[in-house]
């Protein structure tokens, strides 16, 4: 009985070591959808990240998943229920629809991930052409 009775504590104890930690850091958004974006103008957002646990959190890397998404962020660390702002860019060099993964790796390997989508149109090709009723009003206040 002594024995199946440190055998069940062994058990559970080592159950509860097993057991996933709690997210640490959380992201207040995850998606960000800048809806239509012309191409060539860069596009920016703030993502906010909260320090949920009760200890220090160090952002070890902040990535993206194409090189056309430049991430910027604060190297100082994240005291408990604290918050920092990741400044995220897009170039919007291409047109069409686009998603793009930002990755932030903290406190040694632990992650956290949002991503920014939208949809860049290409301007016309050749300028646009002569406004009539603008030459005309231009000729009227001469």
């Amino acid at each position: 009985m002594g024995l199946l009775l440190v055998l069940v504590l062994a058990t559970a104890a080592q159950a509860q070591t097993a057991a996933p930690s709690a997210v640490a850091l959380v992201a207040k958004e995850t998606v960000y959808d800048f809806g239509k974006i012309p191409q060539g103008k860069p596009a920016y957002t703030t993502f906010t990240l909260v320090n949920k646990s009760n200890a220090t959190i160090k952002l070890d890397n902040v990535s993206a998943s194409c090189g056309c998404t430049t991430p910027e962020w604060n190297k100082e660390p994240i005291a408990p229920g604290a918050s920092t702002a990741i400044r995220v860019g897009y170039n919007a060099a291409e047109s069409g629809p686009f998603e793009r993964i930002i990755t932030v790796q903290y406190n040694g390997g632990q992650t956290v991930q949002m991503s920014v989508k939208g949809a860049v149109w290409a301007p016309p090709a050749g300028a646009a052409p002569p406004n009539v009723a603008v030459q005309f009003l231009k000729q009227q206040t001469q």
